[in-house]
C-alpha cells in the first residue's frame, strides 16, 4: 500500500497554513481574485505570520473534459492559464493548491478524478500546483468501484506516490473524506490531513459541534497526519469576537490545518489580529510536539459525553514553545450563553508534575500572570469565549502546603493511610 508520507523529508510534517477560495467566493473565482488575495496576504502580514499556501477550490474548470480526456481550466475565469497563475503565486513566495474529487464529479458538478487519477494529477503538476484537496462527491455505483472509500482514495494516493512532485517536493494530498467514514483511522496512509466532519458554517452551533466531534479523535493527530476541522470562518458570518477567538484557538491547538476563507479586501483589524496570533501559531507549528491538545475534563457534562452544543471545556497538551523551553498549553472554553468561571486542579492534566508550581502566561493578552500552585481559576469568561494559557515549570511548590497532595484522596503514606484531607 503506497504511502505519501514515506519520504519523511519534512513535507507536510506540520499543519498547513494558507488561504482557500471557497468560504469567501465559492464558485465566483477567477485569476484576478486569486492573485489579489495572494498580494493582500503579503501586504497584511499574513505571509510573514506563516500562511504560505494560496489554494483554489471548486469551479475552476470547464464542465467537460477535452477530446483527449484532460481537465481544462475555464478560459473566462483563468484566461492566462493555470501555469501562468501558479508561476505568479510562486514568484510571490507562496505555494499553490488545487481541488478535485474521488468521484465522477466535484461537489460543484465539475469533472472529478475517478478513473482519471494519474491523468489529472499530471495535469495539476504540469499546471504547477503543490497541494491537492480531494473531495468525496458523486461516487460511482458499487458495481463499478468494487471498493469502499479507502480504495477510492488509494487510487489518488498511488498516483501521488508515482507522479506527485512539483518543484522537487511531493504534492500534498489533503483528504476531504468526511468523518462518518472513520477517516481518522485510515487517512494517514494517504494524506497529510483528513476532514473529520461535514462542512463548517459561520455560526457558534457549527463550531461547537465540530469541537465536540473532534474531542474524541485527538489521538489521531501527530506529525505528517492530522484531523482537519475545515476552513476558518472568521469574518464570514455572525460570530462574535469571543467566538472567533475560540474558533481560531481550538483549530490551532488541535493542530488542524489553518486555511483562511475571508475576503481579505474586507477583513477587519480585529479579525486580522486573531489570525496573526504569533504565540498560538507557533504552538500549531511546534516542531517537537506534534500531538493535539486533548480534553482532561468535559466540564458541564460528565467526561466522555458527546454533546454537540456543549463540548469538552478543559483541554491540555505538551508544547516545546516558546523557543524550545517547553511547557503545557491549556485551552478552557465557556460553552454557555452567559459568562462563567472556569476552574481546575493543575494535576488533572496528565502533563503537569505534582508538587511543582507553574508560571502562567496568557496566549491572548500576551501577559505573564504570576504563579499557579495546585489550582487555576479564571472568572468571567465571556459567553462562548476561550482562555489559552501556557504553563511552565517554576520549581517546587511552597513547603508545608495542606493537604499534602493536591488531590488528597489519591495519596497514601507507606503504611497505607491517607496523608491529608
Amino acid at each position: 500500500m503506497a504511502r505519501v508520507d514515506a519520504l519523511d523529508n519534512g513535507v507536510a510534517r506540520l499543519p498547513t497554513l494558507g488561504y482557500n477560495t471557497w468560504n469567501a467566493y465559492q464558485c465566483n473565482i477567477n485569476e484576478s481574485i486569486v492573485l489579489e488575495t495572494a498580494q493582500l496576504m503579503q501586504e497584511l502580514g499574513l505571509q510573514d505570520a506563516g500562511y504560505n499556501f494560496v489554494n483554489i477550490d471548486d469551479c475552476y474548470a470547464m464542465k467537460n473534459r477535452s477530446a483527449d480526456g484532460l481537465i481544462i481550466e475555464d478560459p473566462d475565469k483563468f484566461s492566462g492559464g493555470m501555469r501562468n497563475l501558479t508561476d505568479q503565486i510562486h514568484d510571490l513566495g507562496f505555494k499553490a493548491g488545487i481541488y478535485s474529487d474521488a468521484g465522477w464529479f466535484t461537489c460543484g458538478g465539475y469533472p472529478g478524478s475517478w478513473s482519471n487519477e494519474e491523468k489529472d494529477l499530471k495535469t495539476f503538476i504540469d499546471w504547477g500546483f503543490d497541494y491537492l484537496k480531494y473531495d468525496n462527491c458523486a461516487i460511482p455505483y458499487d458495481e463499478l468501484t468494487r471498493t469502499g472509500i479507502v480504495g477510492r482514495y488509494q487510487r489518488m494516493a498511488d498516483a501521488v506516490a508515482k507522479l506527485g512532485t512539483t518543484n522537487g517536493d511531493p504534492v500534498i494530498l489533503s483528504l476531504c473524506a468526511w468523518g462518518w467514514n472513520q477517516v481518522w483511522i485510515w487517512g494517514k496512509q494517504f494524506g497529510q490531513s483528513w476532514r473529520t466532519t461535514g462542512d463548517i458554517s459561520p455560526q457558534w452551533n457549527s463550531l461547537a459541534s465540530i469541537i465536540n466531534f473532534n474531542s474524541f479523535l485527538t489521538q489521531a493527530t501527530d506529525f505528517y497526519g492530522r484531523n482537519d476541522l475545515d476552513m476558518l470562518q472568521l469574518g464570514n458570518g455572525n460570530l462574535t469576537y469571543e467566538e472567533s477567538k475560540t474558533h481560531f484557538t481550538a483549530w490551532a491547538l488541535l493542530k488542524s490545518p489553518l486555511f483562511i476563507g475571508t475576503d481579505l479586501s474586507k477583513i477587519t483589524e480585529e479579525t486580522l489580529s486573531i489570525l496573526k496570533n504569533e504565540e498560538i501559531i507557533k504552538i500549531n507549528q511546534d516542531p517537537v510536539e506534534g500531538a493535539s491538545v486533548s480534553p482532561f475534563r468535559w466540564g458541564i457534562n460528565p467526561d466522555y459525553v458527546s454533546n454537540s452544543t456543549h463540548p469538552a471545556q478543559y483541554w491540555s497538551g505538551p508544547t516545546s514553545e516558546p523557543d524550545g523551553q517547553g511547557g503545557v498549553v491549556f485551552m478552557l472554553i465557556n460553552t454557555l450563553d452567559v459568562p462563567d468561571t472556569l476552574s481546575f486542579n493543575l494535576t488533572e492534566s496528565p502533563w503537569i508534575r505534582a508538587g511543582r508550581q507553574y508560571a502562567v502566561h496568557d496566549l491572548w493578552t500576551h501577559t505573564n500572570n504570576g504563579t499557579a500552585v495546585r489550582n487555576i481559576t479564571v472568572a468571567d469568561v465571556r459567553p462562548h469565549g476561550v482562555v489559552a494559557l501556557l504553563l511552565q515549570d517554576d520549581g517546587n511548590e511552597p513547603e508545608d502546603l495542606y493537604p499534602q497532595c493536591s488531590v488528597w484522596w489519591q495519596c497514601t503514606d507507606q503504611n497505607g493511610t491517607r496523608v491529608g484531607g
